[in-house]
């Protein structure tokens, strides 16, 4: 059975030059979250919208998430349990902890969740993100007991970073789907 996968994004939605949007165009097994207020998130707003997309798959699903989702993939794995969430794909996490890095409206994601997850899971971070610093994103994976993968100076990994489609994180999302076969 093909993996699926769930495309969370972050703060203000995944515009048309993000590889998320890229990456659900071109995987028809993928599915995207949308939720109602892209740009001044509610962390129970946005924790009720994703329970209800993981409530209706029914097949293995990876969660693919960039930014602010991150946060919220582990506030959502601290409260729920859904056997169908096989692995999570954690991109750019953004450190809501920090009023240096990141916007006033995402605090309510504090504090970011430090707990191993119940499932394999990979950062991948960039060594010039302006939204965490590199230290704090290797120790979230550290913490979350997460594969960690460092791209070099991408910065957000965003559509800034003008990324397409995204080989190198395709390549490093099938060894994590390849790990959880394991």
């Amino acid at each position: 059975m093909e993996t699926q996968l769930l495309i969370i994004p972050g703060l203000g939605d995944s515009g048309e030059k993000h590889w998320q949007t890229f990456w659900h165009k071109k995987f028809e097994n993928s599915i995207r979250v949308v939720q109602d207020n892209w740009d001044e998130p509610v962390r129970e707003d946005w924790l009720e919208r994703l329970n209800e997309n993981i409530s209706k798959l029914s097949k293995p699903t990876i969660l693919v998430a960039h930014s602010l989702a991150v946060s919220l993939v582990l506030h959502w794995a601290e409260k729920y349990h859904n056997s169908n969430i096989i692995g999570a794909f954690l991109v750019a996490p953004a450190d809501v902890d920090s009023p240096q890095h990141t916007p006033e409206c995402t605090r309510n994601f504090s504090p970011i969740p430090l707990y191993k997850l119940p499932f394999p899971s990979v950062v991948v971070a960039s060594e010039n993100d302006p939204y965490a610093s590199f230290e704090r994103k290797k120790l979230f994976a550290e913490k979350w007991g997460s594969d960690f993968v460092n791209i070099g100076q991408q910065g957000h990994i965003n559509s800034d970073s003008d990324l397409k489609y995204w080989e190198e994180g395709q390549e490093i999302l099938q060894k994590l789907i390849k790990k959880t076969k394991l």
